[in-house]
């Protein structure tokens, strides 16, 4: 690196530098040490400084960091772009980048919004439903509004039966059934019939995976949504889905000799 005495025409300090291309000198001397943009000279005095090429190639990075590359990808790989057909493969896979973080964005905003309504629809402060609530709909569980229903043992009790894996793949094999139970309901599909007993089969099972078998847990589930609120969007849909489901589970259950409601009887 040529030295100077004195700083010649041409050459301008970090100072004036970061003043004129609205930066700041740590900003500078940060890109200096981490070798992303080094002044092209020193004066013998030790001070760096940097010639209009060098603005040129810090303009370039502060434009490829606006359009959200990292100062990794900028000092490692832009550089080192040397065609056209280069520059346009590195813009699109940023683009795919930053529309998965404006997706991840969106997504946060909503559960943000729907958690908002669930809290003022509590009488209480309760952060651990407000946590279950926000998991729930990271797993896009249309049933989230239901937590607020339950109580703190509840809650333990059944997060200690499912990870995110398992209950993501339990709501959707439930969501099916309600779907498949409201066509059947419509397409007139006898609740006695072996498809409407086979159905049932399937529901009780998926009833038994949610409670572990333990049908102290099933009462009080039973008990639970019979108290969720008539607006809820949730019940709306049970309410269609049970017209076919309770008789065909009511069959299938006596039918097996099952009765629920037994210990709750004596």
């Amino acid at each position: 690196m040529e030295k100077f005495r004195a700083i010649p025409p041409g050459f301008m300090t970090v100072g004036e530098v970061a003043r004129k291309m609205n930066t700041t000198v740590r900003t500078l001397q940060y890109y200096d040490k981490e070798g992303i943009l080094c002044p092209s000279t020193e004066s013998e005095g030790g001070r760096r400084l940097y010639t209009y090429k060098d603005i040129v190639k810090l303009h370039q990075i502060q434009q490829l960091k606006y359009l959200g590359f990292s100062l990794a990808d900028i000092k490692t790989r832009l550089v080192t772009l040397d065609s056209p057909q280069e520059i346009a493969t590195a813009l699109a896979e940023q683009a795919q980048i930053m529309q998965e973080k404006i997706a991840g964005l969106n997504a946060a905003l909503k559960a943000i919004e729907l958690l908002r309504e669930e809290v003022l629809k509590m009488p209480t402060v309760d952060f651990e439903k407000y946590a279950a609530i926000i998991i729930s709909l990271q797993m896009n569980n249309e049933y989230y509004g239901l937590i607020k229903y339950f109580d703190t043992d509840d809650i333990s009790y059944f997060s200690k039966r499912f990870d995110e894996k398992s209950a993501t793949k339990f709501v959707a094999a439930i969501n099916t059934l309600l779907g498949k139970a409201i066509k059947f309901q419509k397409e007139g599909v006898l609740p006695e019939s072996a498809k409407g007993q086979q159905f049932a089969a399937e529901m009780w099972a998926k009833m038994m995976e949610f409670t572990g078998g333990d049908m102290k847990q099933m009462v009080k589930l039973t008990k639970l949504l019979e108290n969720v609120d008539d607006n809820d969007q949730w019940k709306k849909k049970q309410e269609q889905a049970n017209i076919f489901i309770e008789p065909a589970l009511g069959i299938y259950l006596s039918k097996q000799g099952i009765n629920p409601f037994a210990e709750e009887e004596l």
